[in-house]
């Protein structure tokens, strides 16, 4: 059997779609991680050291900090592998992100000349476990990875369906409902109904909150009180981890709940099965011949053996995608709310599919970009489908003589049953249609405005309400 251990990648994000997801990778690939858990362990020992919060310690200079968080900004391919090294030692992801920095900062002398950073040893990771590192720097690496990989990519593609809204605005299409032919629309009423509840999510994800804890090993802050009683341990938490950009949670056991993440991992998978409704109505719409496939961005090659075929990948391609990410965002949804009493775990290897759950929503979004974008409506099409569907008006003929019936118009009895007898089961076209009004005796006006509806001109302010 061939060996493909070193060669091949087994997830399909890292083969096939390295280059749709790979920006992901900034963020939330192992690699990131350690970057920004060494982000938290050097801000934090920068913030112990600039407000003298332990007695005696040396207060860091300009070009020392300059030089910390150059670490950060500068951490590449041998920061990873050296990383790597020390892990395989220690067996601890943690640990080796502290050594790492120690490591670094013995040797800032060559950078900086004379340092005090050699001598700050027992700063680095002091009063802080292991998860004080770790829920910072994933609600850091989710943080970037929303707001600058998943959120633009949404947005962009719910402008562009919103554009297409507005362009087909006054497109009249025959409704279906349960499958059965219904009263008219438009296709920009239909693709606006879509943007509109997509946008509502990307504004509930644009709100979320990033939470971070800094409380020691159970949440007590025991081992900073029992070393620096006179210091306001709270209350420096919440300036620290608000200093990252996140927002404090005050209250915790060793680990940070992660119920914001439940929350946002909600908000996202919600957005993934309103994309996957649209991917479905599309793939619909293109199979009733409502939309057309432009042939030239959407591939060449139909079918391997039919000449004729341009199927409708990328929209199956989301749906597939969308799927997958939602299936993970629910089961971490599900799994990082709960922790055996202080700490288990489970959430440490979950988090770890996080970017897997985002990979697979934004190689979705992509698809349904380039699906969009491969796509033209059909106005023949829908004018053929609504000229074959005179039954339709029955719905706007039936509410008329009620309401004729109410304003003391005799002769209207019965309306629902009259307009079942003439449409259902029979084929009903404008000729039909028009006689049947004109048998009514409405009043002059309502018969006029009756006469003159069609099934492409029934569809009510559906043009106006696309925003």
């Amino acid at each position: 059997m061939t060996n493909f251990a070193d060669s091949a990648l087994l997830s399909p994000l890292d083969g096939r779609y390295r280059a749709e997801t790979s920006p992901l990778a900034e963020f939330l690939s192992e690699a990131a991680l350690n970057r920004d858990r060494l982000k938290v362990e050097v801000e934090w020992l920068i913030f112990l050291s600039t407000n003298e919060v332990l007695p005696g310690a040396p207060v860091l200079r300009e070009g020392e900090i300059a030089y910390l968080r150059g670490l950060v900004d500068d951490f590449g391919e041998a920061d990873i592998a050296r990383m790597a090294q020390i892990e395989a030692e220690t067996k601890h992801d943690v640990k080796a992100v502290e050594y790492f920095l120690k490591e670094k900062m013995d040797a800032a002398a060559d950078a900086l000349g004379e340092t005090s950073l050699p001598q700050m040893h027992e700063i680095v990771h002091i009063f802080a476990t292991s998860e004080d590192i770790n829920n910072t720097a994933y609600a850091l690496n989710i943080q970037g990875a929303v707001a600058q990989v998943w959120l633009p990519q949404a947005q962009a593609f719910v402008d562009e369906l919103s554009q297409r809204a507005r362009e087909y605005a006054e497109l009249a299409m025959l409704s279906r409902t349960h499958g059965q032919a219904a009263s008219p629309t438009t296709l920009g009423k239909e693709f606006a109904v879509l943007a509109w509840r997509l946008t509502r999510q990307l504004d509930r994800i644009k709100g979320a909150a990033y939470l971070g804890k800094f409380n020691g090993a159970t949440g007590t802050y025991g081992a900073h009180v029992a070393s620096v009683p006179e210091a306001d341990w709270p209350t420096l938490a919440k300036q620290f981890v608000e200093s990252l950009g996140l927002t404090f949670n005050p209250l915790t056991t060793q680990i940070e709940s992660h119920d914001w993440m439940a929350e946002l991992f909600s908000d996202v998978a919600r957005f993934n099965r309103i994309a996957h409704n649209l991917a479905t109505d599309f793939w619909t719409y293109i199979s009733l011949g409502y939309l057309k496939q432009n042939l030239a961005t959407q591939g060449t090659t139909g079918s391997s053996t039919m000449p004729h075929k341009v199927n409708p990948i990328r929209f199956e391609n989301a749906e597939a995608n969308l799927e997958i990410s939602c299936s993970i965002l629910d089961t971490l949804g599900a799994t990082l709310v709960t922790s055996r009493m202080q700490r288990d775990l489970t959430d440490s290897s979950s988090l770890r599919n996080v970017g897997v759950a985002f990979g697979h929503s934004l190689l979705a979004l992509k698809n349904l970009r380039r699906g969009l974008a491969g796509v033209d409506a059909n106005p023949q099409r829908l004018a053929e489908d609504l000229e074959q569907a005179w039954e339709v008006l029955a719905e706007p003929i039936q509410q008329v003589m009620r309401t004729a019936s109410i304003a003391g118009a005799e002769g209207m009895d019965d309306p629902y049953e009259r307009l079942k007898d003439l449409t259902r089961g029979h084929a009903v076209g404008e000729e039909e249609m028009r006689a049947f009004i004109y048998s009514l005796n409405l009043p002059a006006d309502v018969e006029e405005r009756l006469a003159h509806l069609t099934p492409a001109t029934y569809t009510g302010v559906a043009a106006k309400l696309v925003p």
